[in-house]
């Protein structure tokens, strides 16, 4: 027995080709809301800027085919008006798995997956399959891109509901499903932990000097790094080396790797999505009879507050008081 979804057909009269400016106008003279409005317009800006990119064009003279047609319209709006309707703030997608071969178009015979499909997907994790067919349309490509706050795991939930979009095609190896799962964000054991899904990435190298490691933690950092650090190790071949460990969104996984690999000497790395357990926190201005400076507000497990002062901010004012930074330190905790 095979598993129950829904498919949806839409049955639409011919429609004319349109443009992007025109796709746009139909949006926002229409009566949804603003925000299913503001994700609807990012998601075809987004679309006709990689087939811009692709054909050599200017973003307003895209013109669409099978995408611009009114089913695709209905597909793109009718879905973010559905994560409307759900409630949703939180999207977060698993790698997706791609296809291969050739799907004939408007535009001709074109390799599988498409080339608006891989210039959306940029960034984005997928994997390859052996199966002959695009599992992945322009169309979704832009749910993932658009949408999506991280890509990984099924982060630490309340499952509420769970449900299964039905394609038309059958597959030989696997069930032609999109799965959808809903569910409450749960804290990791209490009220004032939270648990979130992030990406590791290590390397170690024994022929990086200082100044460029430096350069490379400063650019790091820089590009939306979350942490940074380097360990010092002892190598295979009996040299000294470092290890360098970032901390990122998911989402950042790709665009770090490749900074690392420019920036620095190593010639590999390694990359997973891991789970960490964090404590919540905020960046408060503290009033203090030298002056204010900026503070960590922590909300520890048992709900007491810890204030750890900002370095940055301490180090402004001792210079401007001609004190120590110790001194600092004392009237603020």
């Amino acid at each position: 027995m095979g598993i129950t979804g829904t498919k949806a057909i839409v049955n639409t009269r011919a429609a004319p080709m349109r443009h992007f400016p025109q796709i746009v106008d139909l949006i926002e003279k229409s009566s949804l809301s603003g925000r299913v409005k503001t994700q609807s317009v990012a998601m075809f800006e987004k679309l006709a800027t990689a087939e811009a990119h692709i054909h050599g064009c200017a973003i307003e003279n895209v013109h669409f085919h099978e995408v611009g047609a009114v089913d695709s319209i209905v597909d793109i709006v009718g879905g973010v008006c559905g994560l409307e309707a759900l409630g949703i703030d939180h999207i977060v997608f698993s790698p997706l798995p791609l296809g291969t071969g050739f799907v004939n178009c408007q535009h001709g015979r074109l390799p599988v997956p498409a080339p608006a499909t891989i210039d959306i997907l940029k960034d984005i994790p997928v994997y390859g399959t052996q199966i002959p067919y695009e599992l992945v349309t322009p169309t979704g490509a832009l749910f993932a891109k658009c949408l999506a706050e991280s890509y990984g795991p099924i982060p630490q939930m309340q499952i509420i509901k769970t449900g299964y979009g039905a394609g038309s095609r059958q597959l030989d190896d696997r069930p032609n499903l999109l799965r959808i799962i809903l569910g409450k964000a749960l804290p990791a054991d209490g009220s004032n932990t939270v648990c979130e899904s992030v990406g590791l990435i290590e390397t170690q190298m024994d022929d990086i000097t200082p100044e460029c490691l430096s350069h490379a933690m400063s650019q790091l950092m820089s590009a939306g790094a979350l942490d940074a650090l380097i360990i010092p190790v002892h190598m295979k071949k009996n040299r000294s080396g470092h290890q360098l460990q970032v901390i990122c969104r998911p989402s950042d996984i790709a665009p770090l790797t490749d900074m690392i690999l420019q920036e620095t000497s190593s010639i590999g790395v390694r990359y997973q999505i891991v789970q960490r357990k964090v404590l919540k926190r905020q960046i408060k201005t503290v009033q203090t009879k030298l002056g204010s400076v900026q503070a960590k507000e922590i909300i520890q497990p048992d709900g007491s507050i810890r204030l750890t002062p900002e370095f940055d901010s301490c180090q402004k004012l001792a210079k401007e008081k001609g004190i120590s930074l110790q001194d600092i330190y004392k009237v603020v905790i």
